[in-house]
């Protein structure tokens, strides 16, 4: 980008690091920002934890500045910069939680590391990074060569020079880094090796912003869907398959592998006792560096796959549907607001179909009324040694409750709750009063349903003889 007067002023307007910079509390984001995300290397936090870490700096600032330099919450702050105009959080909900959780920008991170960058290095090397340019630049003639024959010329003179090295070992000159090469080359890998770290954040934000592409392409989609599906799936890897993309996936296998990790392993333990580079202090964590590559890559790689799930899932028919629909509403509201542009009218000029949302509060569901306690006569008579016919035993009826429990969740599909006797007028009892006790035993093992004893329902029904029988019993409401 050109760094020209429009693109500076743009820049300064929009770019959420150059907000930063210009921030009156920039000092407390910064320090905080980069405690909290940076130097741990949390790639996301809790509401709850972020704003613990982030009231005991404000405690501690405010012992020494006053309590009117910094008045705000802890949560009002991290509500602050997460908003739209900061854009130095990110705030979102994990799929699999309900708590507010935060993850750090890359336009934070970017500031953030500039602002390190103003306090100046003791040594600063240049010898490494001219060879690391010298190799980039043989790597990438050497990858684009079509040629057998220079590629194999240019092997064999590596193979010579190979082997001219190992005869000046065995001849006993053997060229050593001195003190200043291995600290040079040691900043350069510290430095390179953070900057992956923050490259992480600004590859998954890139992720997120070509899939909000592609969901805006499918939203202001006007063709069918037919050719909308054609067009996706001939495009559906648009995220994994873009340069970025392809570059994170070679770097990520390139990791994954065992035998690199183990190569990596020892080759910092080994770098890190080398006497040189002990006397620099080096950050004991760029022991374990890669782990931190693996773990920023891997929720990388959870980002891209749920990204790819949730596209999906936007292309299902019923999403599909209600999108379009959506569309449409936006649309003619555009194109109301154009004809009234000129000639605002007055009073009531449109009318919404669902003014409020249709919420059931918990505290609005009845309490816990005691059931009540009937009168159990418990004296057993005996009868006579009269013989009675076992037939009675043989006529008793089965009721199937799995059929009466389908009935009930049919029913409260279409409303929220039901009462038994206005349920049992669209489904009579068919099996007389062993169907009835059957439901009441089913209003006894739901959580749900609720008897009130204080009201009383009369229940009729017809027995096997076309008699015409009832029953006085407690309310039973079953809710969904």
């Amino acid at each position: 980008m050109p760094l020209d007067y429009f693109n500076l002023e743009q820049l300064r307007k929009q770019h959420p690091a150059w907000r930063l910079l210009q921030a009156q509390h920039v000092p407390l984001i910064a320090s905080f920002l980069s405690f909290a995300f940076i130097e741990p290397n949390i790639r996301v936090m809790s509401e709850s934890a972020l704003a613990s870490k982030l009231e005991d700096l404000l405690f501690q600032l405010r012992e020494s500045l006053g309590d009117e330099a910094l008045p705000k919450t802890a949560k009002s702050y991290l509500n602050d910069w997460a908003q739209d105009d900061k854009g130095w959080l990110r705030k979102f909900y994990p799929a699999d939680s309900d708590e507010i959780h935060y993850d750090l920008t890359p336009a934070s991170e970017k500031a953030i590391a500039w602002l390190e960058s103003l306090g100046g290095r003791s040594f600063v090397g240049t010898e490494s990074r001219l060879l690391t340019l010298f190799e980039l630049l043989k790597q990438m003639l050497s990858g684009a060569e079509t040629d057998p024959q220079v590629r194999i010329a240019e092997l064999e003179q590596r193979k010579a020079d190979i082997d001219r090295e190992i005869s000046q070992i065995q001849a006993g000159d053997m060229e050593l880094l001195d003190a200043t090469a291995l600290r040079d080359r040691f900043q350069q890998f510290s430095i390179t090796a953070r900057e992956l770290l923050s490259d992480f954040r600004e590859v998954e934000q890139n992720f997120r912003e070509l899939d909000h592409s592609v969901r805006e392409r499918i939203a202001r989609w006007e063709g069918g869907k037919g050719k909308l599906l054609e067009q996706f799936f001939g495009d559906r890897d648009a995220i994994t398959d873009s340069d970025q993309g392809r570059s994170f996936r070679a770097f990520w296998d390139f990791l994954m592998s065992p035998s690199r990790q183990e190569e990596l392993s020892e080759l910092l333990e080994k770098v890190l006792q080398i006497p040189p580079i002990e006397q620099l202090k080096p950050d004991r964590r760029l022991k374990r560096i890669h782990y931190d590559w693996l773990e920023a890559g891997e929720q990388t790689q959870r980002t891209v796959a749920r990204l790819s799930e949730q596209l999906r899932r936007y292309l299902d028919d019923q999403a599909w549907l209600e999108n379009r629909r959506i569309m449409e509403i936006l649309q003619q509201l555009e194109n109301r607001v154009l004809d009234i542009r000129e000639q605002s009218p007055k009073g009531d000029f449109m009318h919404i179909d669902s003014p409020h949302a249709d919420i059931q509060l918990s505290m609005e569901k009845p309490l816990f009324h005691p059931p009540f306690k009937p009168n159990i006569d418990d004296h057993i008579e005996l009868g006579n040694d009269a013989d009675y016919s076992p037939e009675a035993l043989y006529e008793q009826q089965y009721v199937d409750k799995q059929r009466l429990q389908s009935i009930l969740r049919r029913n409260l599909q279409q409303r929220p709750q039901i009462s038994l006797p206005d349920l049992l007028q669209n489904h009579p009892l068919e099996q007389g009063l062993a169907e009835l006790m059957s439901w009441l035993a089913i209003a006894s093992e739901d959580d749900k349903a609720y008897f009130d004893d204080e009201q009383q329902d009369l229940i009729h029904w017809q027995d096997d003889k076309q008699r015409k029988r009832s029953a006085t019993l407690p309310r039973v409401i079953f809710n969904r």
